[in-house]
């Protein structure tokens, strides 16, 4: 068990089953909320799975293969989790902090283009689509922005849990099946597909250190 800024983070090695993680966060968020256990930042993949978030319509879906489909509590439209693609889950207490849920949505936007950053891929946020947008890959501008990663929250008693998912070595391909997030007119990319090969490790190691360096600022 390890502890930063008093914070416990776990990092699972093996595929987390959704359903398994979500009853989890459930039970943490509650045990946080009763001041039972400490905030939680869990860096997780999961298997091959289509999440639909509590704003997700049916038409978002284009095609069904052998993958399922779940319906999840998280905000939200729909979006692709799977192998080679990175998760944080942030159970943060914004009780103690302000209680200000789009400034956290910011937080872990900033983080992850921070991240971005140290790659030199230039990535924004846009006010009419939630998500990381690289817009830049080595000083060349992107035909159209292409979408990296995903941000879906739920705030339960000031609890936060559920995060960001983040495409390191992600097969592209199964974003086809759906309009992720809800938007058919862009596409998503990966580090693979930017020419960078990060592994999850140092992926959970960046995002850590620059997520808890904004964090102090909340």
């Amino acid at each position: 068990m390890k502890f930063i800024n008093d914070i416990e983070i776990e990092q699972s090695i093996e595929a987390i089953e959704y359903k398994f993680s979500i009853e989890k966060m459930e039970r943490r968020a509650f045990d946080i909320h009763m001041r039972r256990k400490k905030e939680l930042i869990w860096f997780l993949s999961h298997n091959h799975i289509y999440t639909m978030g509590t704003s997700s319509k049916d038409n978002e879906i284009k095609s069904k293969k052998n993958v399922p489909f779940v319906k999840t509590n998280r905000g939200g439209k729909i979006t692709y989790h799977g192998p080679g693609q990175r998760i944080a889950y942030l159970l943060i207490n914004l009780e103690n902090k302000k209680k200000d849920i789009r400034k956290f949505v910011k937080l872990i936007e900033d983080s992850a283009i921070k991240l971005l950053r140290e790659f030199d891929i230039e990535a924004a946020t846009f006010p009419d689509r939630i998500g990381i947008w690289v817009t830049k890959n080595k000083k060349i501008k992107l035909e159209k922005e292409e979408k990296i990663g995903a941000i879906g929250l739920r705030v339960k008693k000031w609890i936060t849990y559920h995060g960001l998912s983040f495409n390191l070595k992600t097969n592209l391909d199964y974003y086809k099946n759906i309009d992720a997030c809800g938007l058919s007119e862009y596409s998503n990319t990966s580090m693979q597909a930017l020419g960078v090969d990060l592994s999850d490790k140092v992926f959970d190691k960046l995002y850590l250190r620059i997520f808890l360096e904004n964090l102090k600022k909340l």
